[in-house]
C-alpha cells in the first residue's frame, strides 16, 4: 500500500487537544515538585478556556495533586514517562488525506545525557490515547528540534540535528531524512542555541514560525547579555532565508531575557521564544526580566487574532540537571482532523 504524504500543519493551525504532562519524579527537580507543578498548572489555565489540554500523570501521587492543582481544566490520562518533556518524548501529529497520523522517531535521551525509563515509550501511549495510527521512522529526532510553518519548510539547528550524539548526519542525510518524514521541501539552518541548552540547541527556543514566510526570533537585552552574537547571528541568517516557496521570510526582532542566573548561580537557557500557540491564545513563558513586558508587547502585535498571556516559569527553568526548558517543551499540539472528501 502506498504512503499517504504527511504535512505538519503550522502551530497556528486548529488544534483537537494539547498534551503536557505533570512533574512526578522528584529526583528529576531536585526534590522539588512544588515549582514545576505550579508553572504546569499555571499553563493549564492560561490554556484551558477555548483548549482541550491533556495532561499524563504517572502514578497515584501525581494523579492526586494534579486533580487537586487543576481540577477540571484539564483532562487527566494515566501514563508512565520519565520526564514531561514530551515535545521530544512525544509523538509529531500529521496530517495526511486519510487524517492525522502520530509520527514516532527514535529517542536517545538528548544524546545520552538524561536516560530516563518510559521516555521511549510515552509517544506509543499518547498515540493510542488520541486515537491515531502511528508511523515509525528508523532515526533520532526530537520534536523540539525542528519547527514547521505547514507548507513545507522547516527551521532546524546544525547543533542539534547534525550533532555527532544524535544520528551523525551530514546536511544533506538530514535534509533527506526531513523530506521522508515530513514532506519537507525546504530547510532553513541556524547554526547554534543558546548557551547551557541542555538539548543542544533545539529551535524552538531560539526561532519560530508565526505566520506564512514570518518568523519571530530575540534581540540581545543589553551589552551584558550572553547570548549577544547568537542572537544577532539567528537573525542574519533568517533575514538572508527565505521559505519553500521562495517568498523572502519576515523576521521580527522581540527583547529577549539576556542573562538569567538560577538560584544555584548558573546561567541559564531562558527564552520567550519557548511560547505555546494554541487555539484563541499564545502563551509566553516569562521570568521577572525587564524584557517580559516589551516581548509580550511585541507578541501581541504578531498574534492580532489570539491572546498573548505571560505565564512565569522559573520552576520549569530549574537549576543543574533538573528542568531546563519551558512550556514549547512539554507541550504537543494534537490538530483537528482534516475534512475529507465525500
Amino acid at each position: 500500500m502506498t504512503k499517504q504524504p504527511l504535512l505538519v500543519p503550522a502551530e497556528w493551525s486548529p488544534q483537537e487537544a494539547i498534551w503536557t504532562a505533570w512533574p512526578a519524579d522528584a529526583d528529576e527537580w531536585n526534590g522539588d515538585l512544588e515549582a514545576p507543578r505550579k508553572d504546569v498548572a499555571a499553563l493549564i489555565a492560561a490554556l484551558s478556556p477555548g483548549n482541550l489540554v491533556r495532561l499524563l500523570v504517572n502514578g497515584d501521587e501525581a494523579l492526586s495533586s494534579a486533580r487537586d492543582a487543576v481540577g477540571d481544566t484539564a483532562e487527566l490520562v494515566a501514563a508512565k514517562y520519565g520526564d514531561i518533556w514530551l515535545r521530544d518524548t512525544g509523538p509529531i501529529f500529521a496530517a495526511s488525506p486519510e487524517g492525522v497520523v502520530a509520527l514516532r522517531f527514535k529517542t536517545n535521551s538528548w544524546g545520552g545525557k538524561y536516560e530516563l525509563p518510559d521516555d521511549a515509550t510515552v509517544g506509543d501511549d499518547i498515540a493510542r490515547e488520541a486515537g491515531n495510527p502511528v508511523r515509525r521512522f528508523d532515526f533520532v529526532l526530537e520534536g523540539g528540534a525542528v519547527d514547521h510553518d505547514g507548507r513545507g519548510t522547516i527551521l532546524t539547528t546544525r547543533q542539534t540535528l547534525l550533532n555527532p550524539n544524535r544520528n551523525g548526519w551530514s546536511k544533506a542525510q538530514a535534509e533527506a531524512a526531513l523530506a521522508e518524514a515530513f514532506n519537507a521541501r525546504k530547510v532553513i539552518w541556524i547554526d547554534e542555541g543558546l548557551l547551557n541548552d541542555h538539548t543542544d540547541g533545539h529551535i524552538d527556543n531560539i526561532a519560530r514560525f508565526v505566520g506564512p514566510a514570518q518568523v519571530v526570533c530575540q534581540a540581545p537585552s543589553g551589552v551584558d547579555d550572553p547570548n549577544a552574537k547568537t542572537l544577532d547571528a539567528i537573525a542574519r541568517t533568517l533575514e538572508r532565508s527565505s521559505d519553500a516557496d521562495g517568498t523572502p521570510l519576515e523576521v521580527i526582532r522581540i527583547p529577549g531575557p539576556g542573562q538569567y542566573i538560577n538560584e544555584a548561580g548558573e546561567l541559564s537557557p531562558a527564552s520567550h521564544m519557548n511560547f505555546v500557540i494554541a487555539n484563541g491564545v499564545v502563551v509566553v513563558p516569562v521570568y521577572g526580566t525587564q524584557s517580559q513586558d516589551r516581548a509580550l508587547a511585541a507578541l501581541q502585535g504578531v498574534f492580532t487574532d489570539r491572546r498573548v498571556i505571560g505565564v512565569t516559569s522559573q520552576g520549569l527553568l530549574g537549576w543543574g540537571n533538573a528542568g531546563g526548558g519551558s512550556f514549547h517543551c512539554i507541550t504537543q499540539q494534537q490538530p483537528k482532523e482534516p475534512v475529507k472528501n465525500s
